[in-house]
């Protein structure tokens, strides 16, 4: 039944993947910016006849629907050509080098993010209109409401340009950088129990981190508190009460898995938020990886890059919204049983 389930929603992922390349592609090749010129830059005595080759090389030269023929092509190869704008290099060769980097970045803010949410929601429920609650709800209203780019700027302005607490831009400290093992910092440095690394790499997360689980801890929060509040008023927690539960065995254990079903698909909904805010914030805090990558390819009209990289996006995003449903029936044992 689960291989089943699995198999039927990644079917369904397929023209959804295709709509998504088609759009990307033709959007990427309509915008002003021409590659070539872009490869170019300033250099001097380049021929016609040199440019028209370098177009032909790279297919530019061939009818657009025929060169997205070509990308979908070799795009179900997990080939996706070279990088304009890093003199050839293959795209994935790109893409590796700044995958890690924004892995834990996505981490470290979605782990924010509930450890902020969770406990605020199921607090505020717990006394609703009360001081906290009120408080927690005002939060997460400018939290919703405030673009990642702002926010990130005055976090940038206000603890890393006035107070100088925290690093503007980067992953560690050079100096400090823990022998690679699996690319991601904070666990290299854990693993080679390198402290002063482990210490630096968390101080560079944190502003960029922050900025991207804002909006996702403030739709959390909200979504947990109201659920909890209506699970609360259930029946059966009020029986587990009389029969003498301790409150916290009858908060965590008993109403806080229901509430949680609701939130599951709004959490991975948020995830796939957290994705492409990416973008803007590596952007904002010169983050090095897969979107600052990105922005960086747009800008140099690297269209295999540009396409590549979204394509991933995509892909982690419609895996989420499955790995969303798993859990919630996971959760809720009728939900599986369809």
């Amino acid at each position: 039944m689960w291989l089943r389930f699995v198999g039927q929603r990644l079917l369904q992922t397929i023209p959804v993947l295709l709509g998504i390349s088609f759009i990307v592609f033709f959007t990427m090749h309509l915008t002003p910016g021409d590659p070539i010129e872009h490869m170019l830059g300033q250099a001097g005595r380049i021929t016609p006849e040199q440019i028209e080759a370098l177009r032909a090389h790279y297919a530019l030269d061939r009818p657009l629907i025929l060169q997205y023929g070509l990308f979908v092509q070799h795009a179900l190869c997990a080939d996706f050509g070279p990088s304009y704008s890093h003199h050839g290099r293959p795209v994935l060769e790109v893409i590796a080098e700044r995958f890690p980097a924004t892995l834990e970045l996505t981490l470290f803010s979605f782990g924010l993010a509930l450890l902020l949410s969770i406990p605020a929601g199921v607090i505020a429920s717990l006394r609703p209109q009360r001081f906290f609650d009120r408080t927690a709800t005002v939060v997460a209203l400018l939290g919703i409401s405030m673009p990642g780019f702002w926010l990130g700027i005055v976090l940038l302005i206000i603890f890393g340009l006035r107070l100088q607490w925290l690093p503007i831009s980067g992953r560690i400290d050079l100096a400090l950088a823990p022998q690679p093992i699996t690319g991601l910092n904070t666990l290299d440095a854990v693993l080679t129990a390198n402290g002063p690394a482990l210490g630096s790499a968390l101080r560079h997360l944190l502003l960029p981190g922050l900025t991207l689980a804002a909006p996702m801890a403030a739709m959390v929060m909200r979504m947990v508190r109201s659920s909890m509040i209506g699970v609360l008023s259930r029946d059966y927690i009020q029986f587990a009460r009389a029969k003498g539960l301790p409150e916290p065995v009858v908060v965590g254990k008993h109403a806080l898995r229901n509430a949680l079903i609701p939130t599951v698909n709004i959490v991975a909904l948020q995830t796939g938020l957290l994705l492409s805010g990416n973008m803007i914030i590596e952007t904002v805090f010169q983050y090095p990886g897969m979107g600052k990558l990105a922005v960086d390819a747009i800008a140099a009209a690297d269209y295999p890059l540009v396409q590549a990289v979204v394509l991933i996006y995509a892909v982690s995003y419609v895996l989420l919204n499955l790995g969303a449903d798993v859990v919630q029936a996971m959760l809720d044992p009728r939900m599986g049983g369809g």
